[in-house]
């Protein structure tokens, strides 16, 4: 230790007798540059810390978004679960990953109640949002999809979503009950129905839809690959813990 600190003081001796020996104008551009190169690291540690880690669960009432957020929080499917009116909103390493060694970073999720009266808390957290999960009932899809459609019509073309470029996974849940629809087809409908919505909405002034951003390619069917940011489709069944796909989706886009 005595030897290293012997060292130590030669090289800090050496270095006042470098000073010295400079310019004092080549000094200062040197202290400047040290200045610079520490500000622009901590500004970039800041940036990293403060990147976004929040992932919105939307969706209509029943499509088992809760039961979604208790899977990934808990490895549970919380039966009984009813339909909620308040938000959850929890940050924690998904259940899938409390076994791995090694530091894994924590996800703040927030499940939106699908209610149309309660829509504004979705506003709230969009700009928030490092990922949105849009939950569909495929059991239950074709009595709900105008519904879902004009759901996810809103999400897909709010300008925070959109000019953040926000991904988005179309979550087909219930896809272990029998009759439940394929992806596939739900993907298709969706479109379909879409394709509609942004043709009657075109007609409205522009004035009433300032915080939206026009969906797809003017004069083509619209489908999912013209959104400016990424839109998939995958599928599983929250109450059988079949969220891989969420989890995956998850880890993209909040890196572990």
């Amino acid at each position: 230790m005595d030897e290293w600190i012997r060292q130590a003081e030669v090289w800090v001796g050496q270095a006042e007798g470098w000073i010295r020996q400079q310019p004092p104008e080549q000094i200062y551009v040197a202290a400047a540059v040290v200045a610079v190169t520490i500000l622009v690291l901590i500004v970039a540690s800041c940036l990293k810390s403060s990147k976004q880690n929040t992932i919105v669960l939307s969706g209509l009432s029943g499509s088992g978004k809760t039961t979604l957020f208790y899977q990934l929080r808990d490895g549970s499917s919380h039966q009984g679960t009813v339909t909620s009116m308040e938000e959850n909103s929890d940050t924690f390493v998904l259940h899938s990953e409390q076994e791995r060694k090694g530091k894994v970073k924590p996800v703040h999720i927030v499940d939106v109640p699908g209610h149309a009266r309660l829509k504004p808390k979705l506003d709230e957290v969009l700009p928030k949002a490092a990922g949105v999960v849009f939950v569909v009932d495929a059991q239950d899809f074709l009595s709900s999809m105008q519904a879902a459609a004009e759901y996810l019509y809103d999400i897909l073309t709010k300008a925070t979503v959109v000019k953040k470029k926000v991904p988005v996974l179309i979550f087909c849940n219930k896809t272990d009950k029998v009759t439940a629809h394929s992806k596939e087809f739900i993907k298709k409908q969706l479109e379909k129905e879409l394709n509609k919505l942004r043709e009657s909405r075109t007609a409205i002034s522009s004035a009433d839809i300032s915080d939206e951003v026009q969906l797809g390619v003017p004069g083509e069917a619209f489908n999912f690959s013209q959104c400016q940011n990424k839109v998939a489709v995958a599928e599983g069944a929250g109450s059988a813990g079949n969220v891989s796909a969420v989890e995956q989706f998850i880890r993209e886009h909040v890196k572990a």
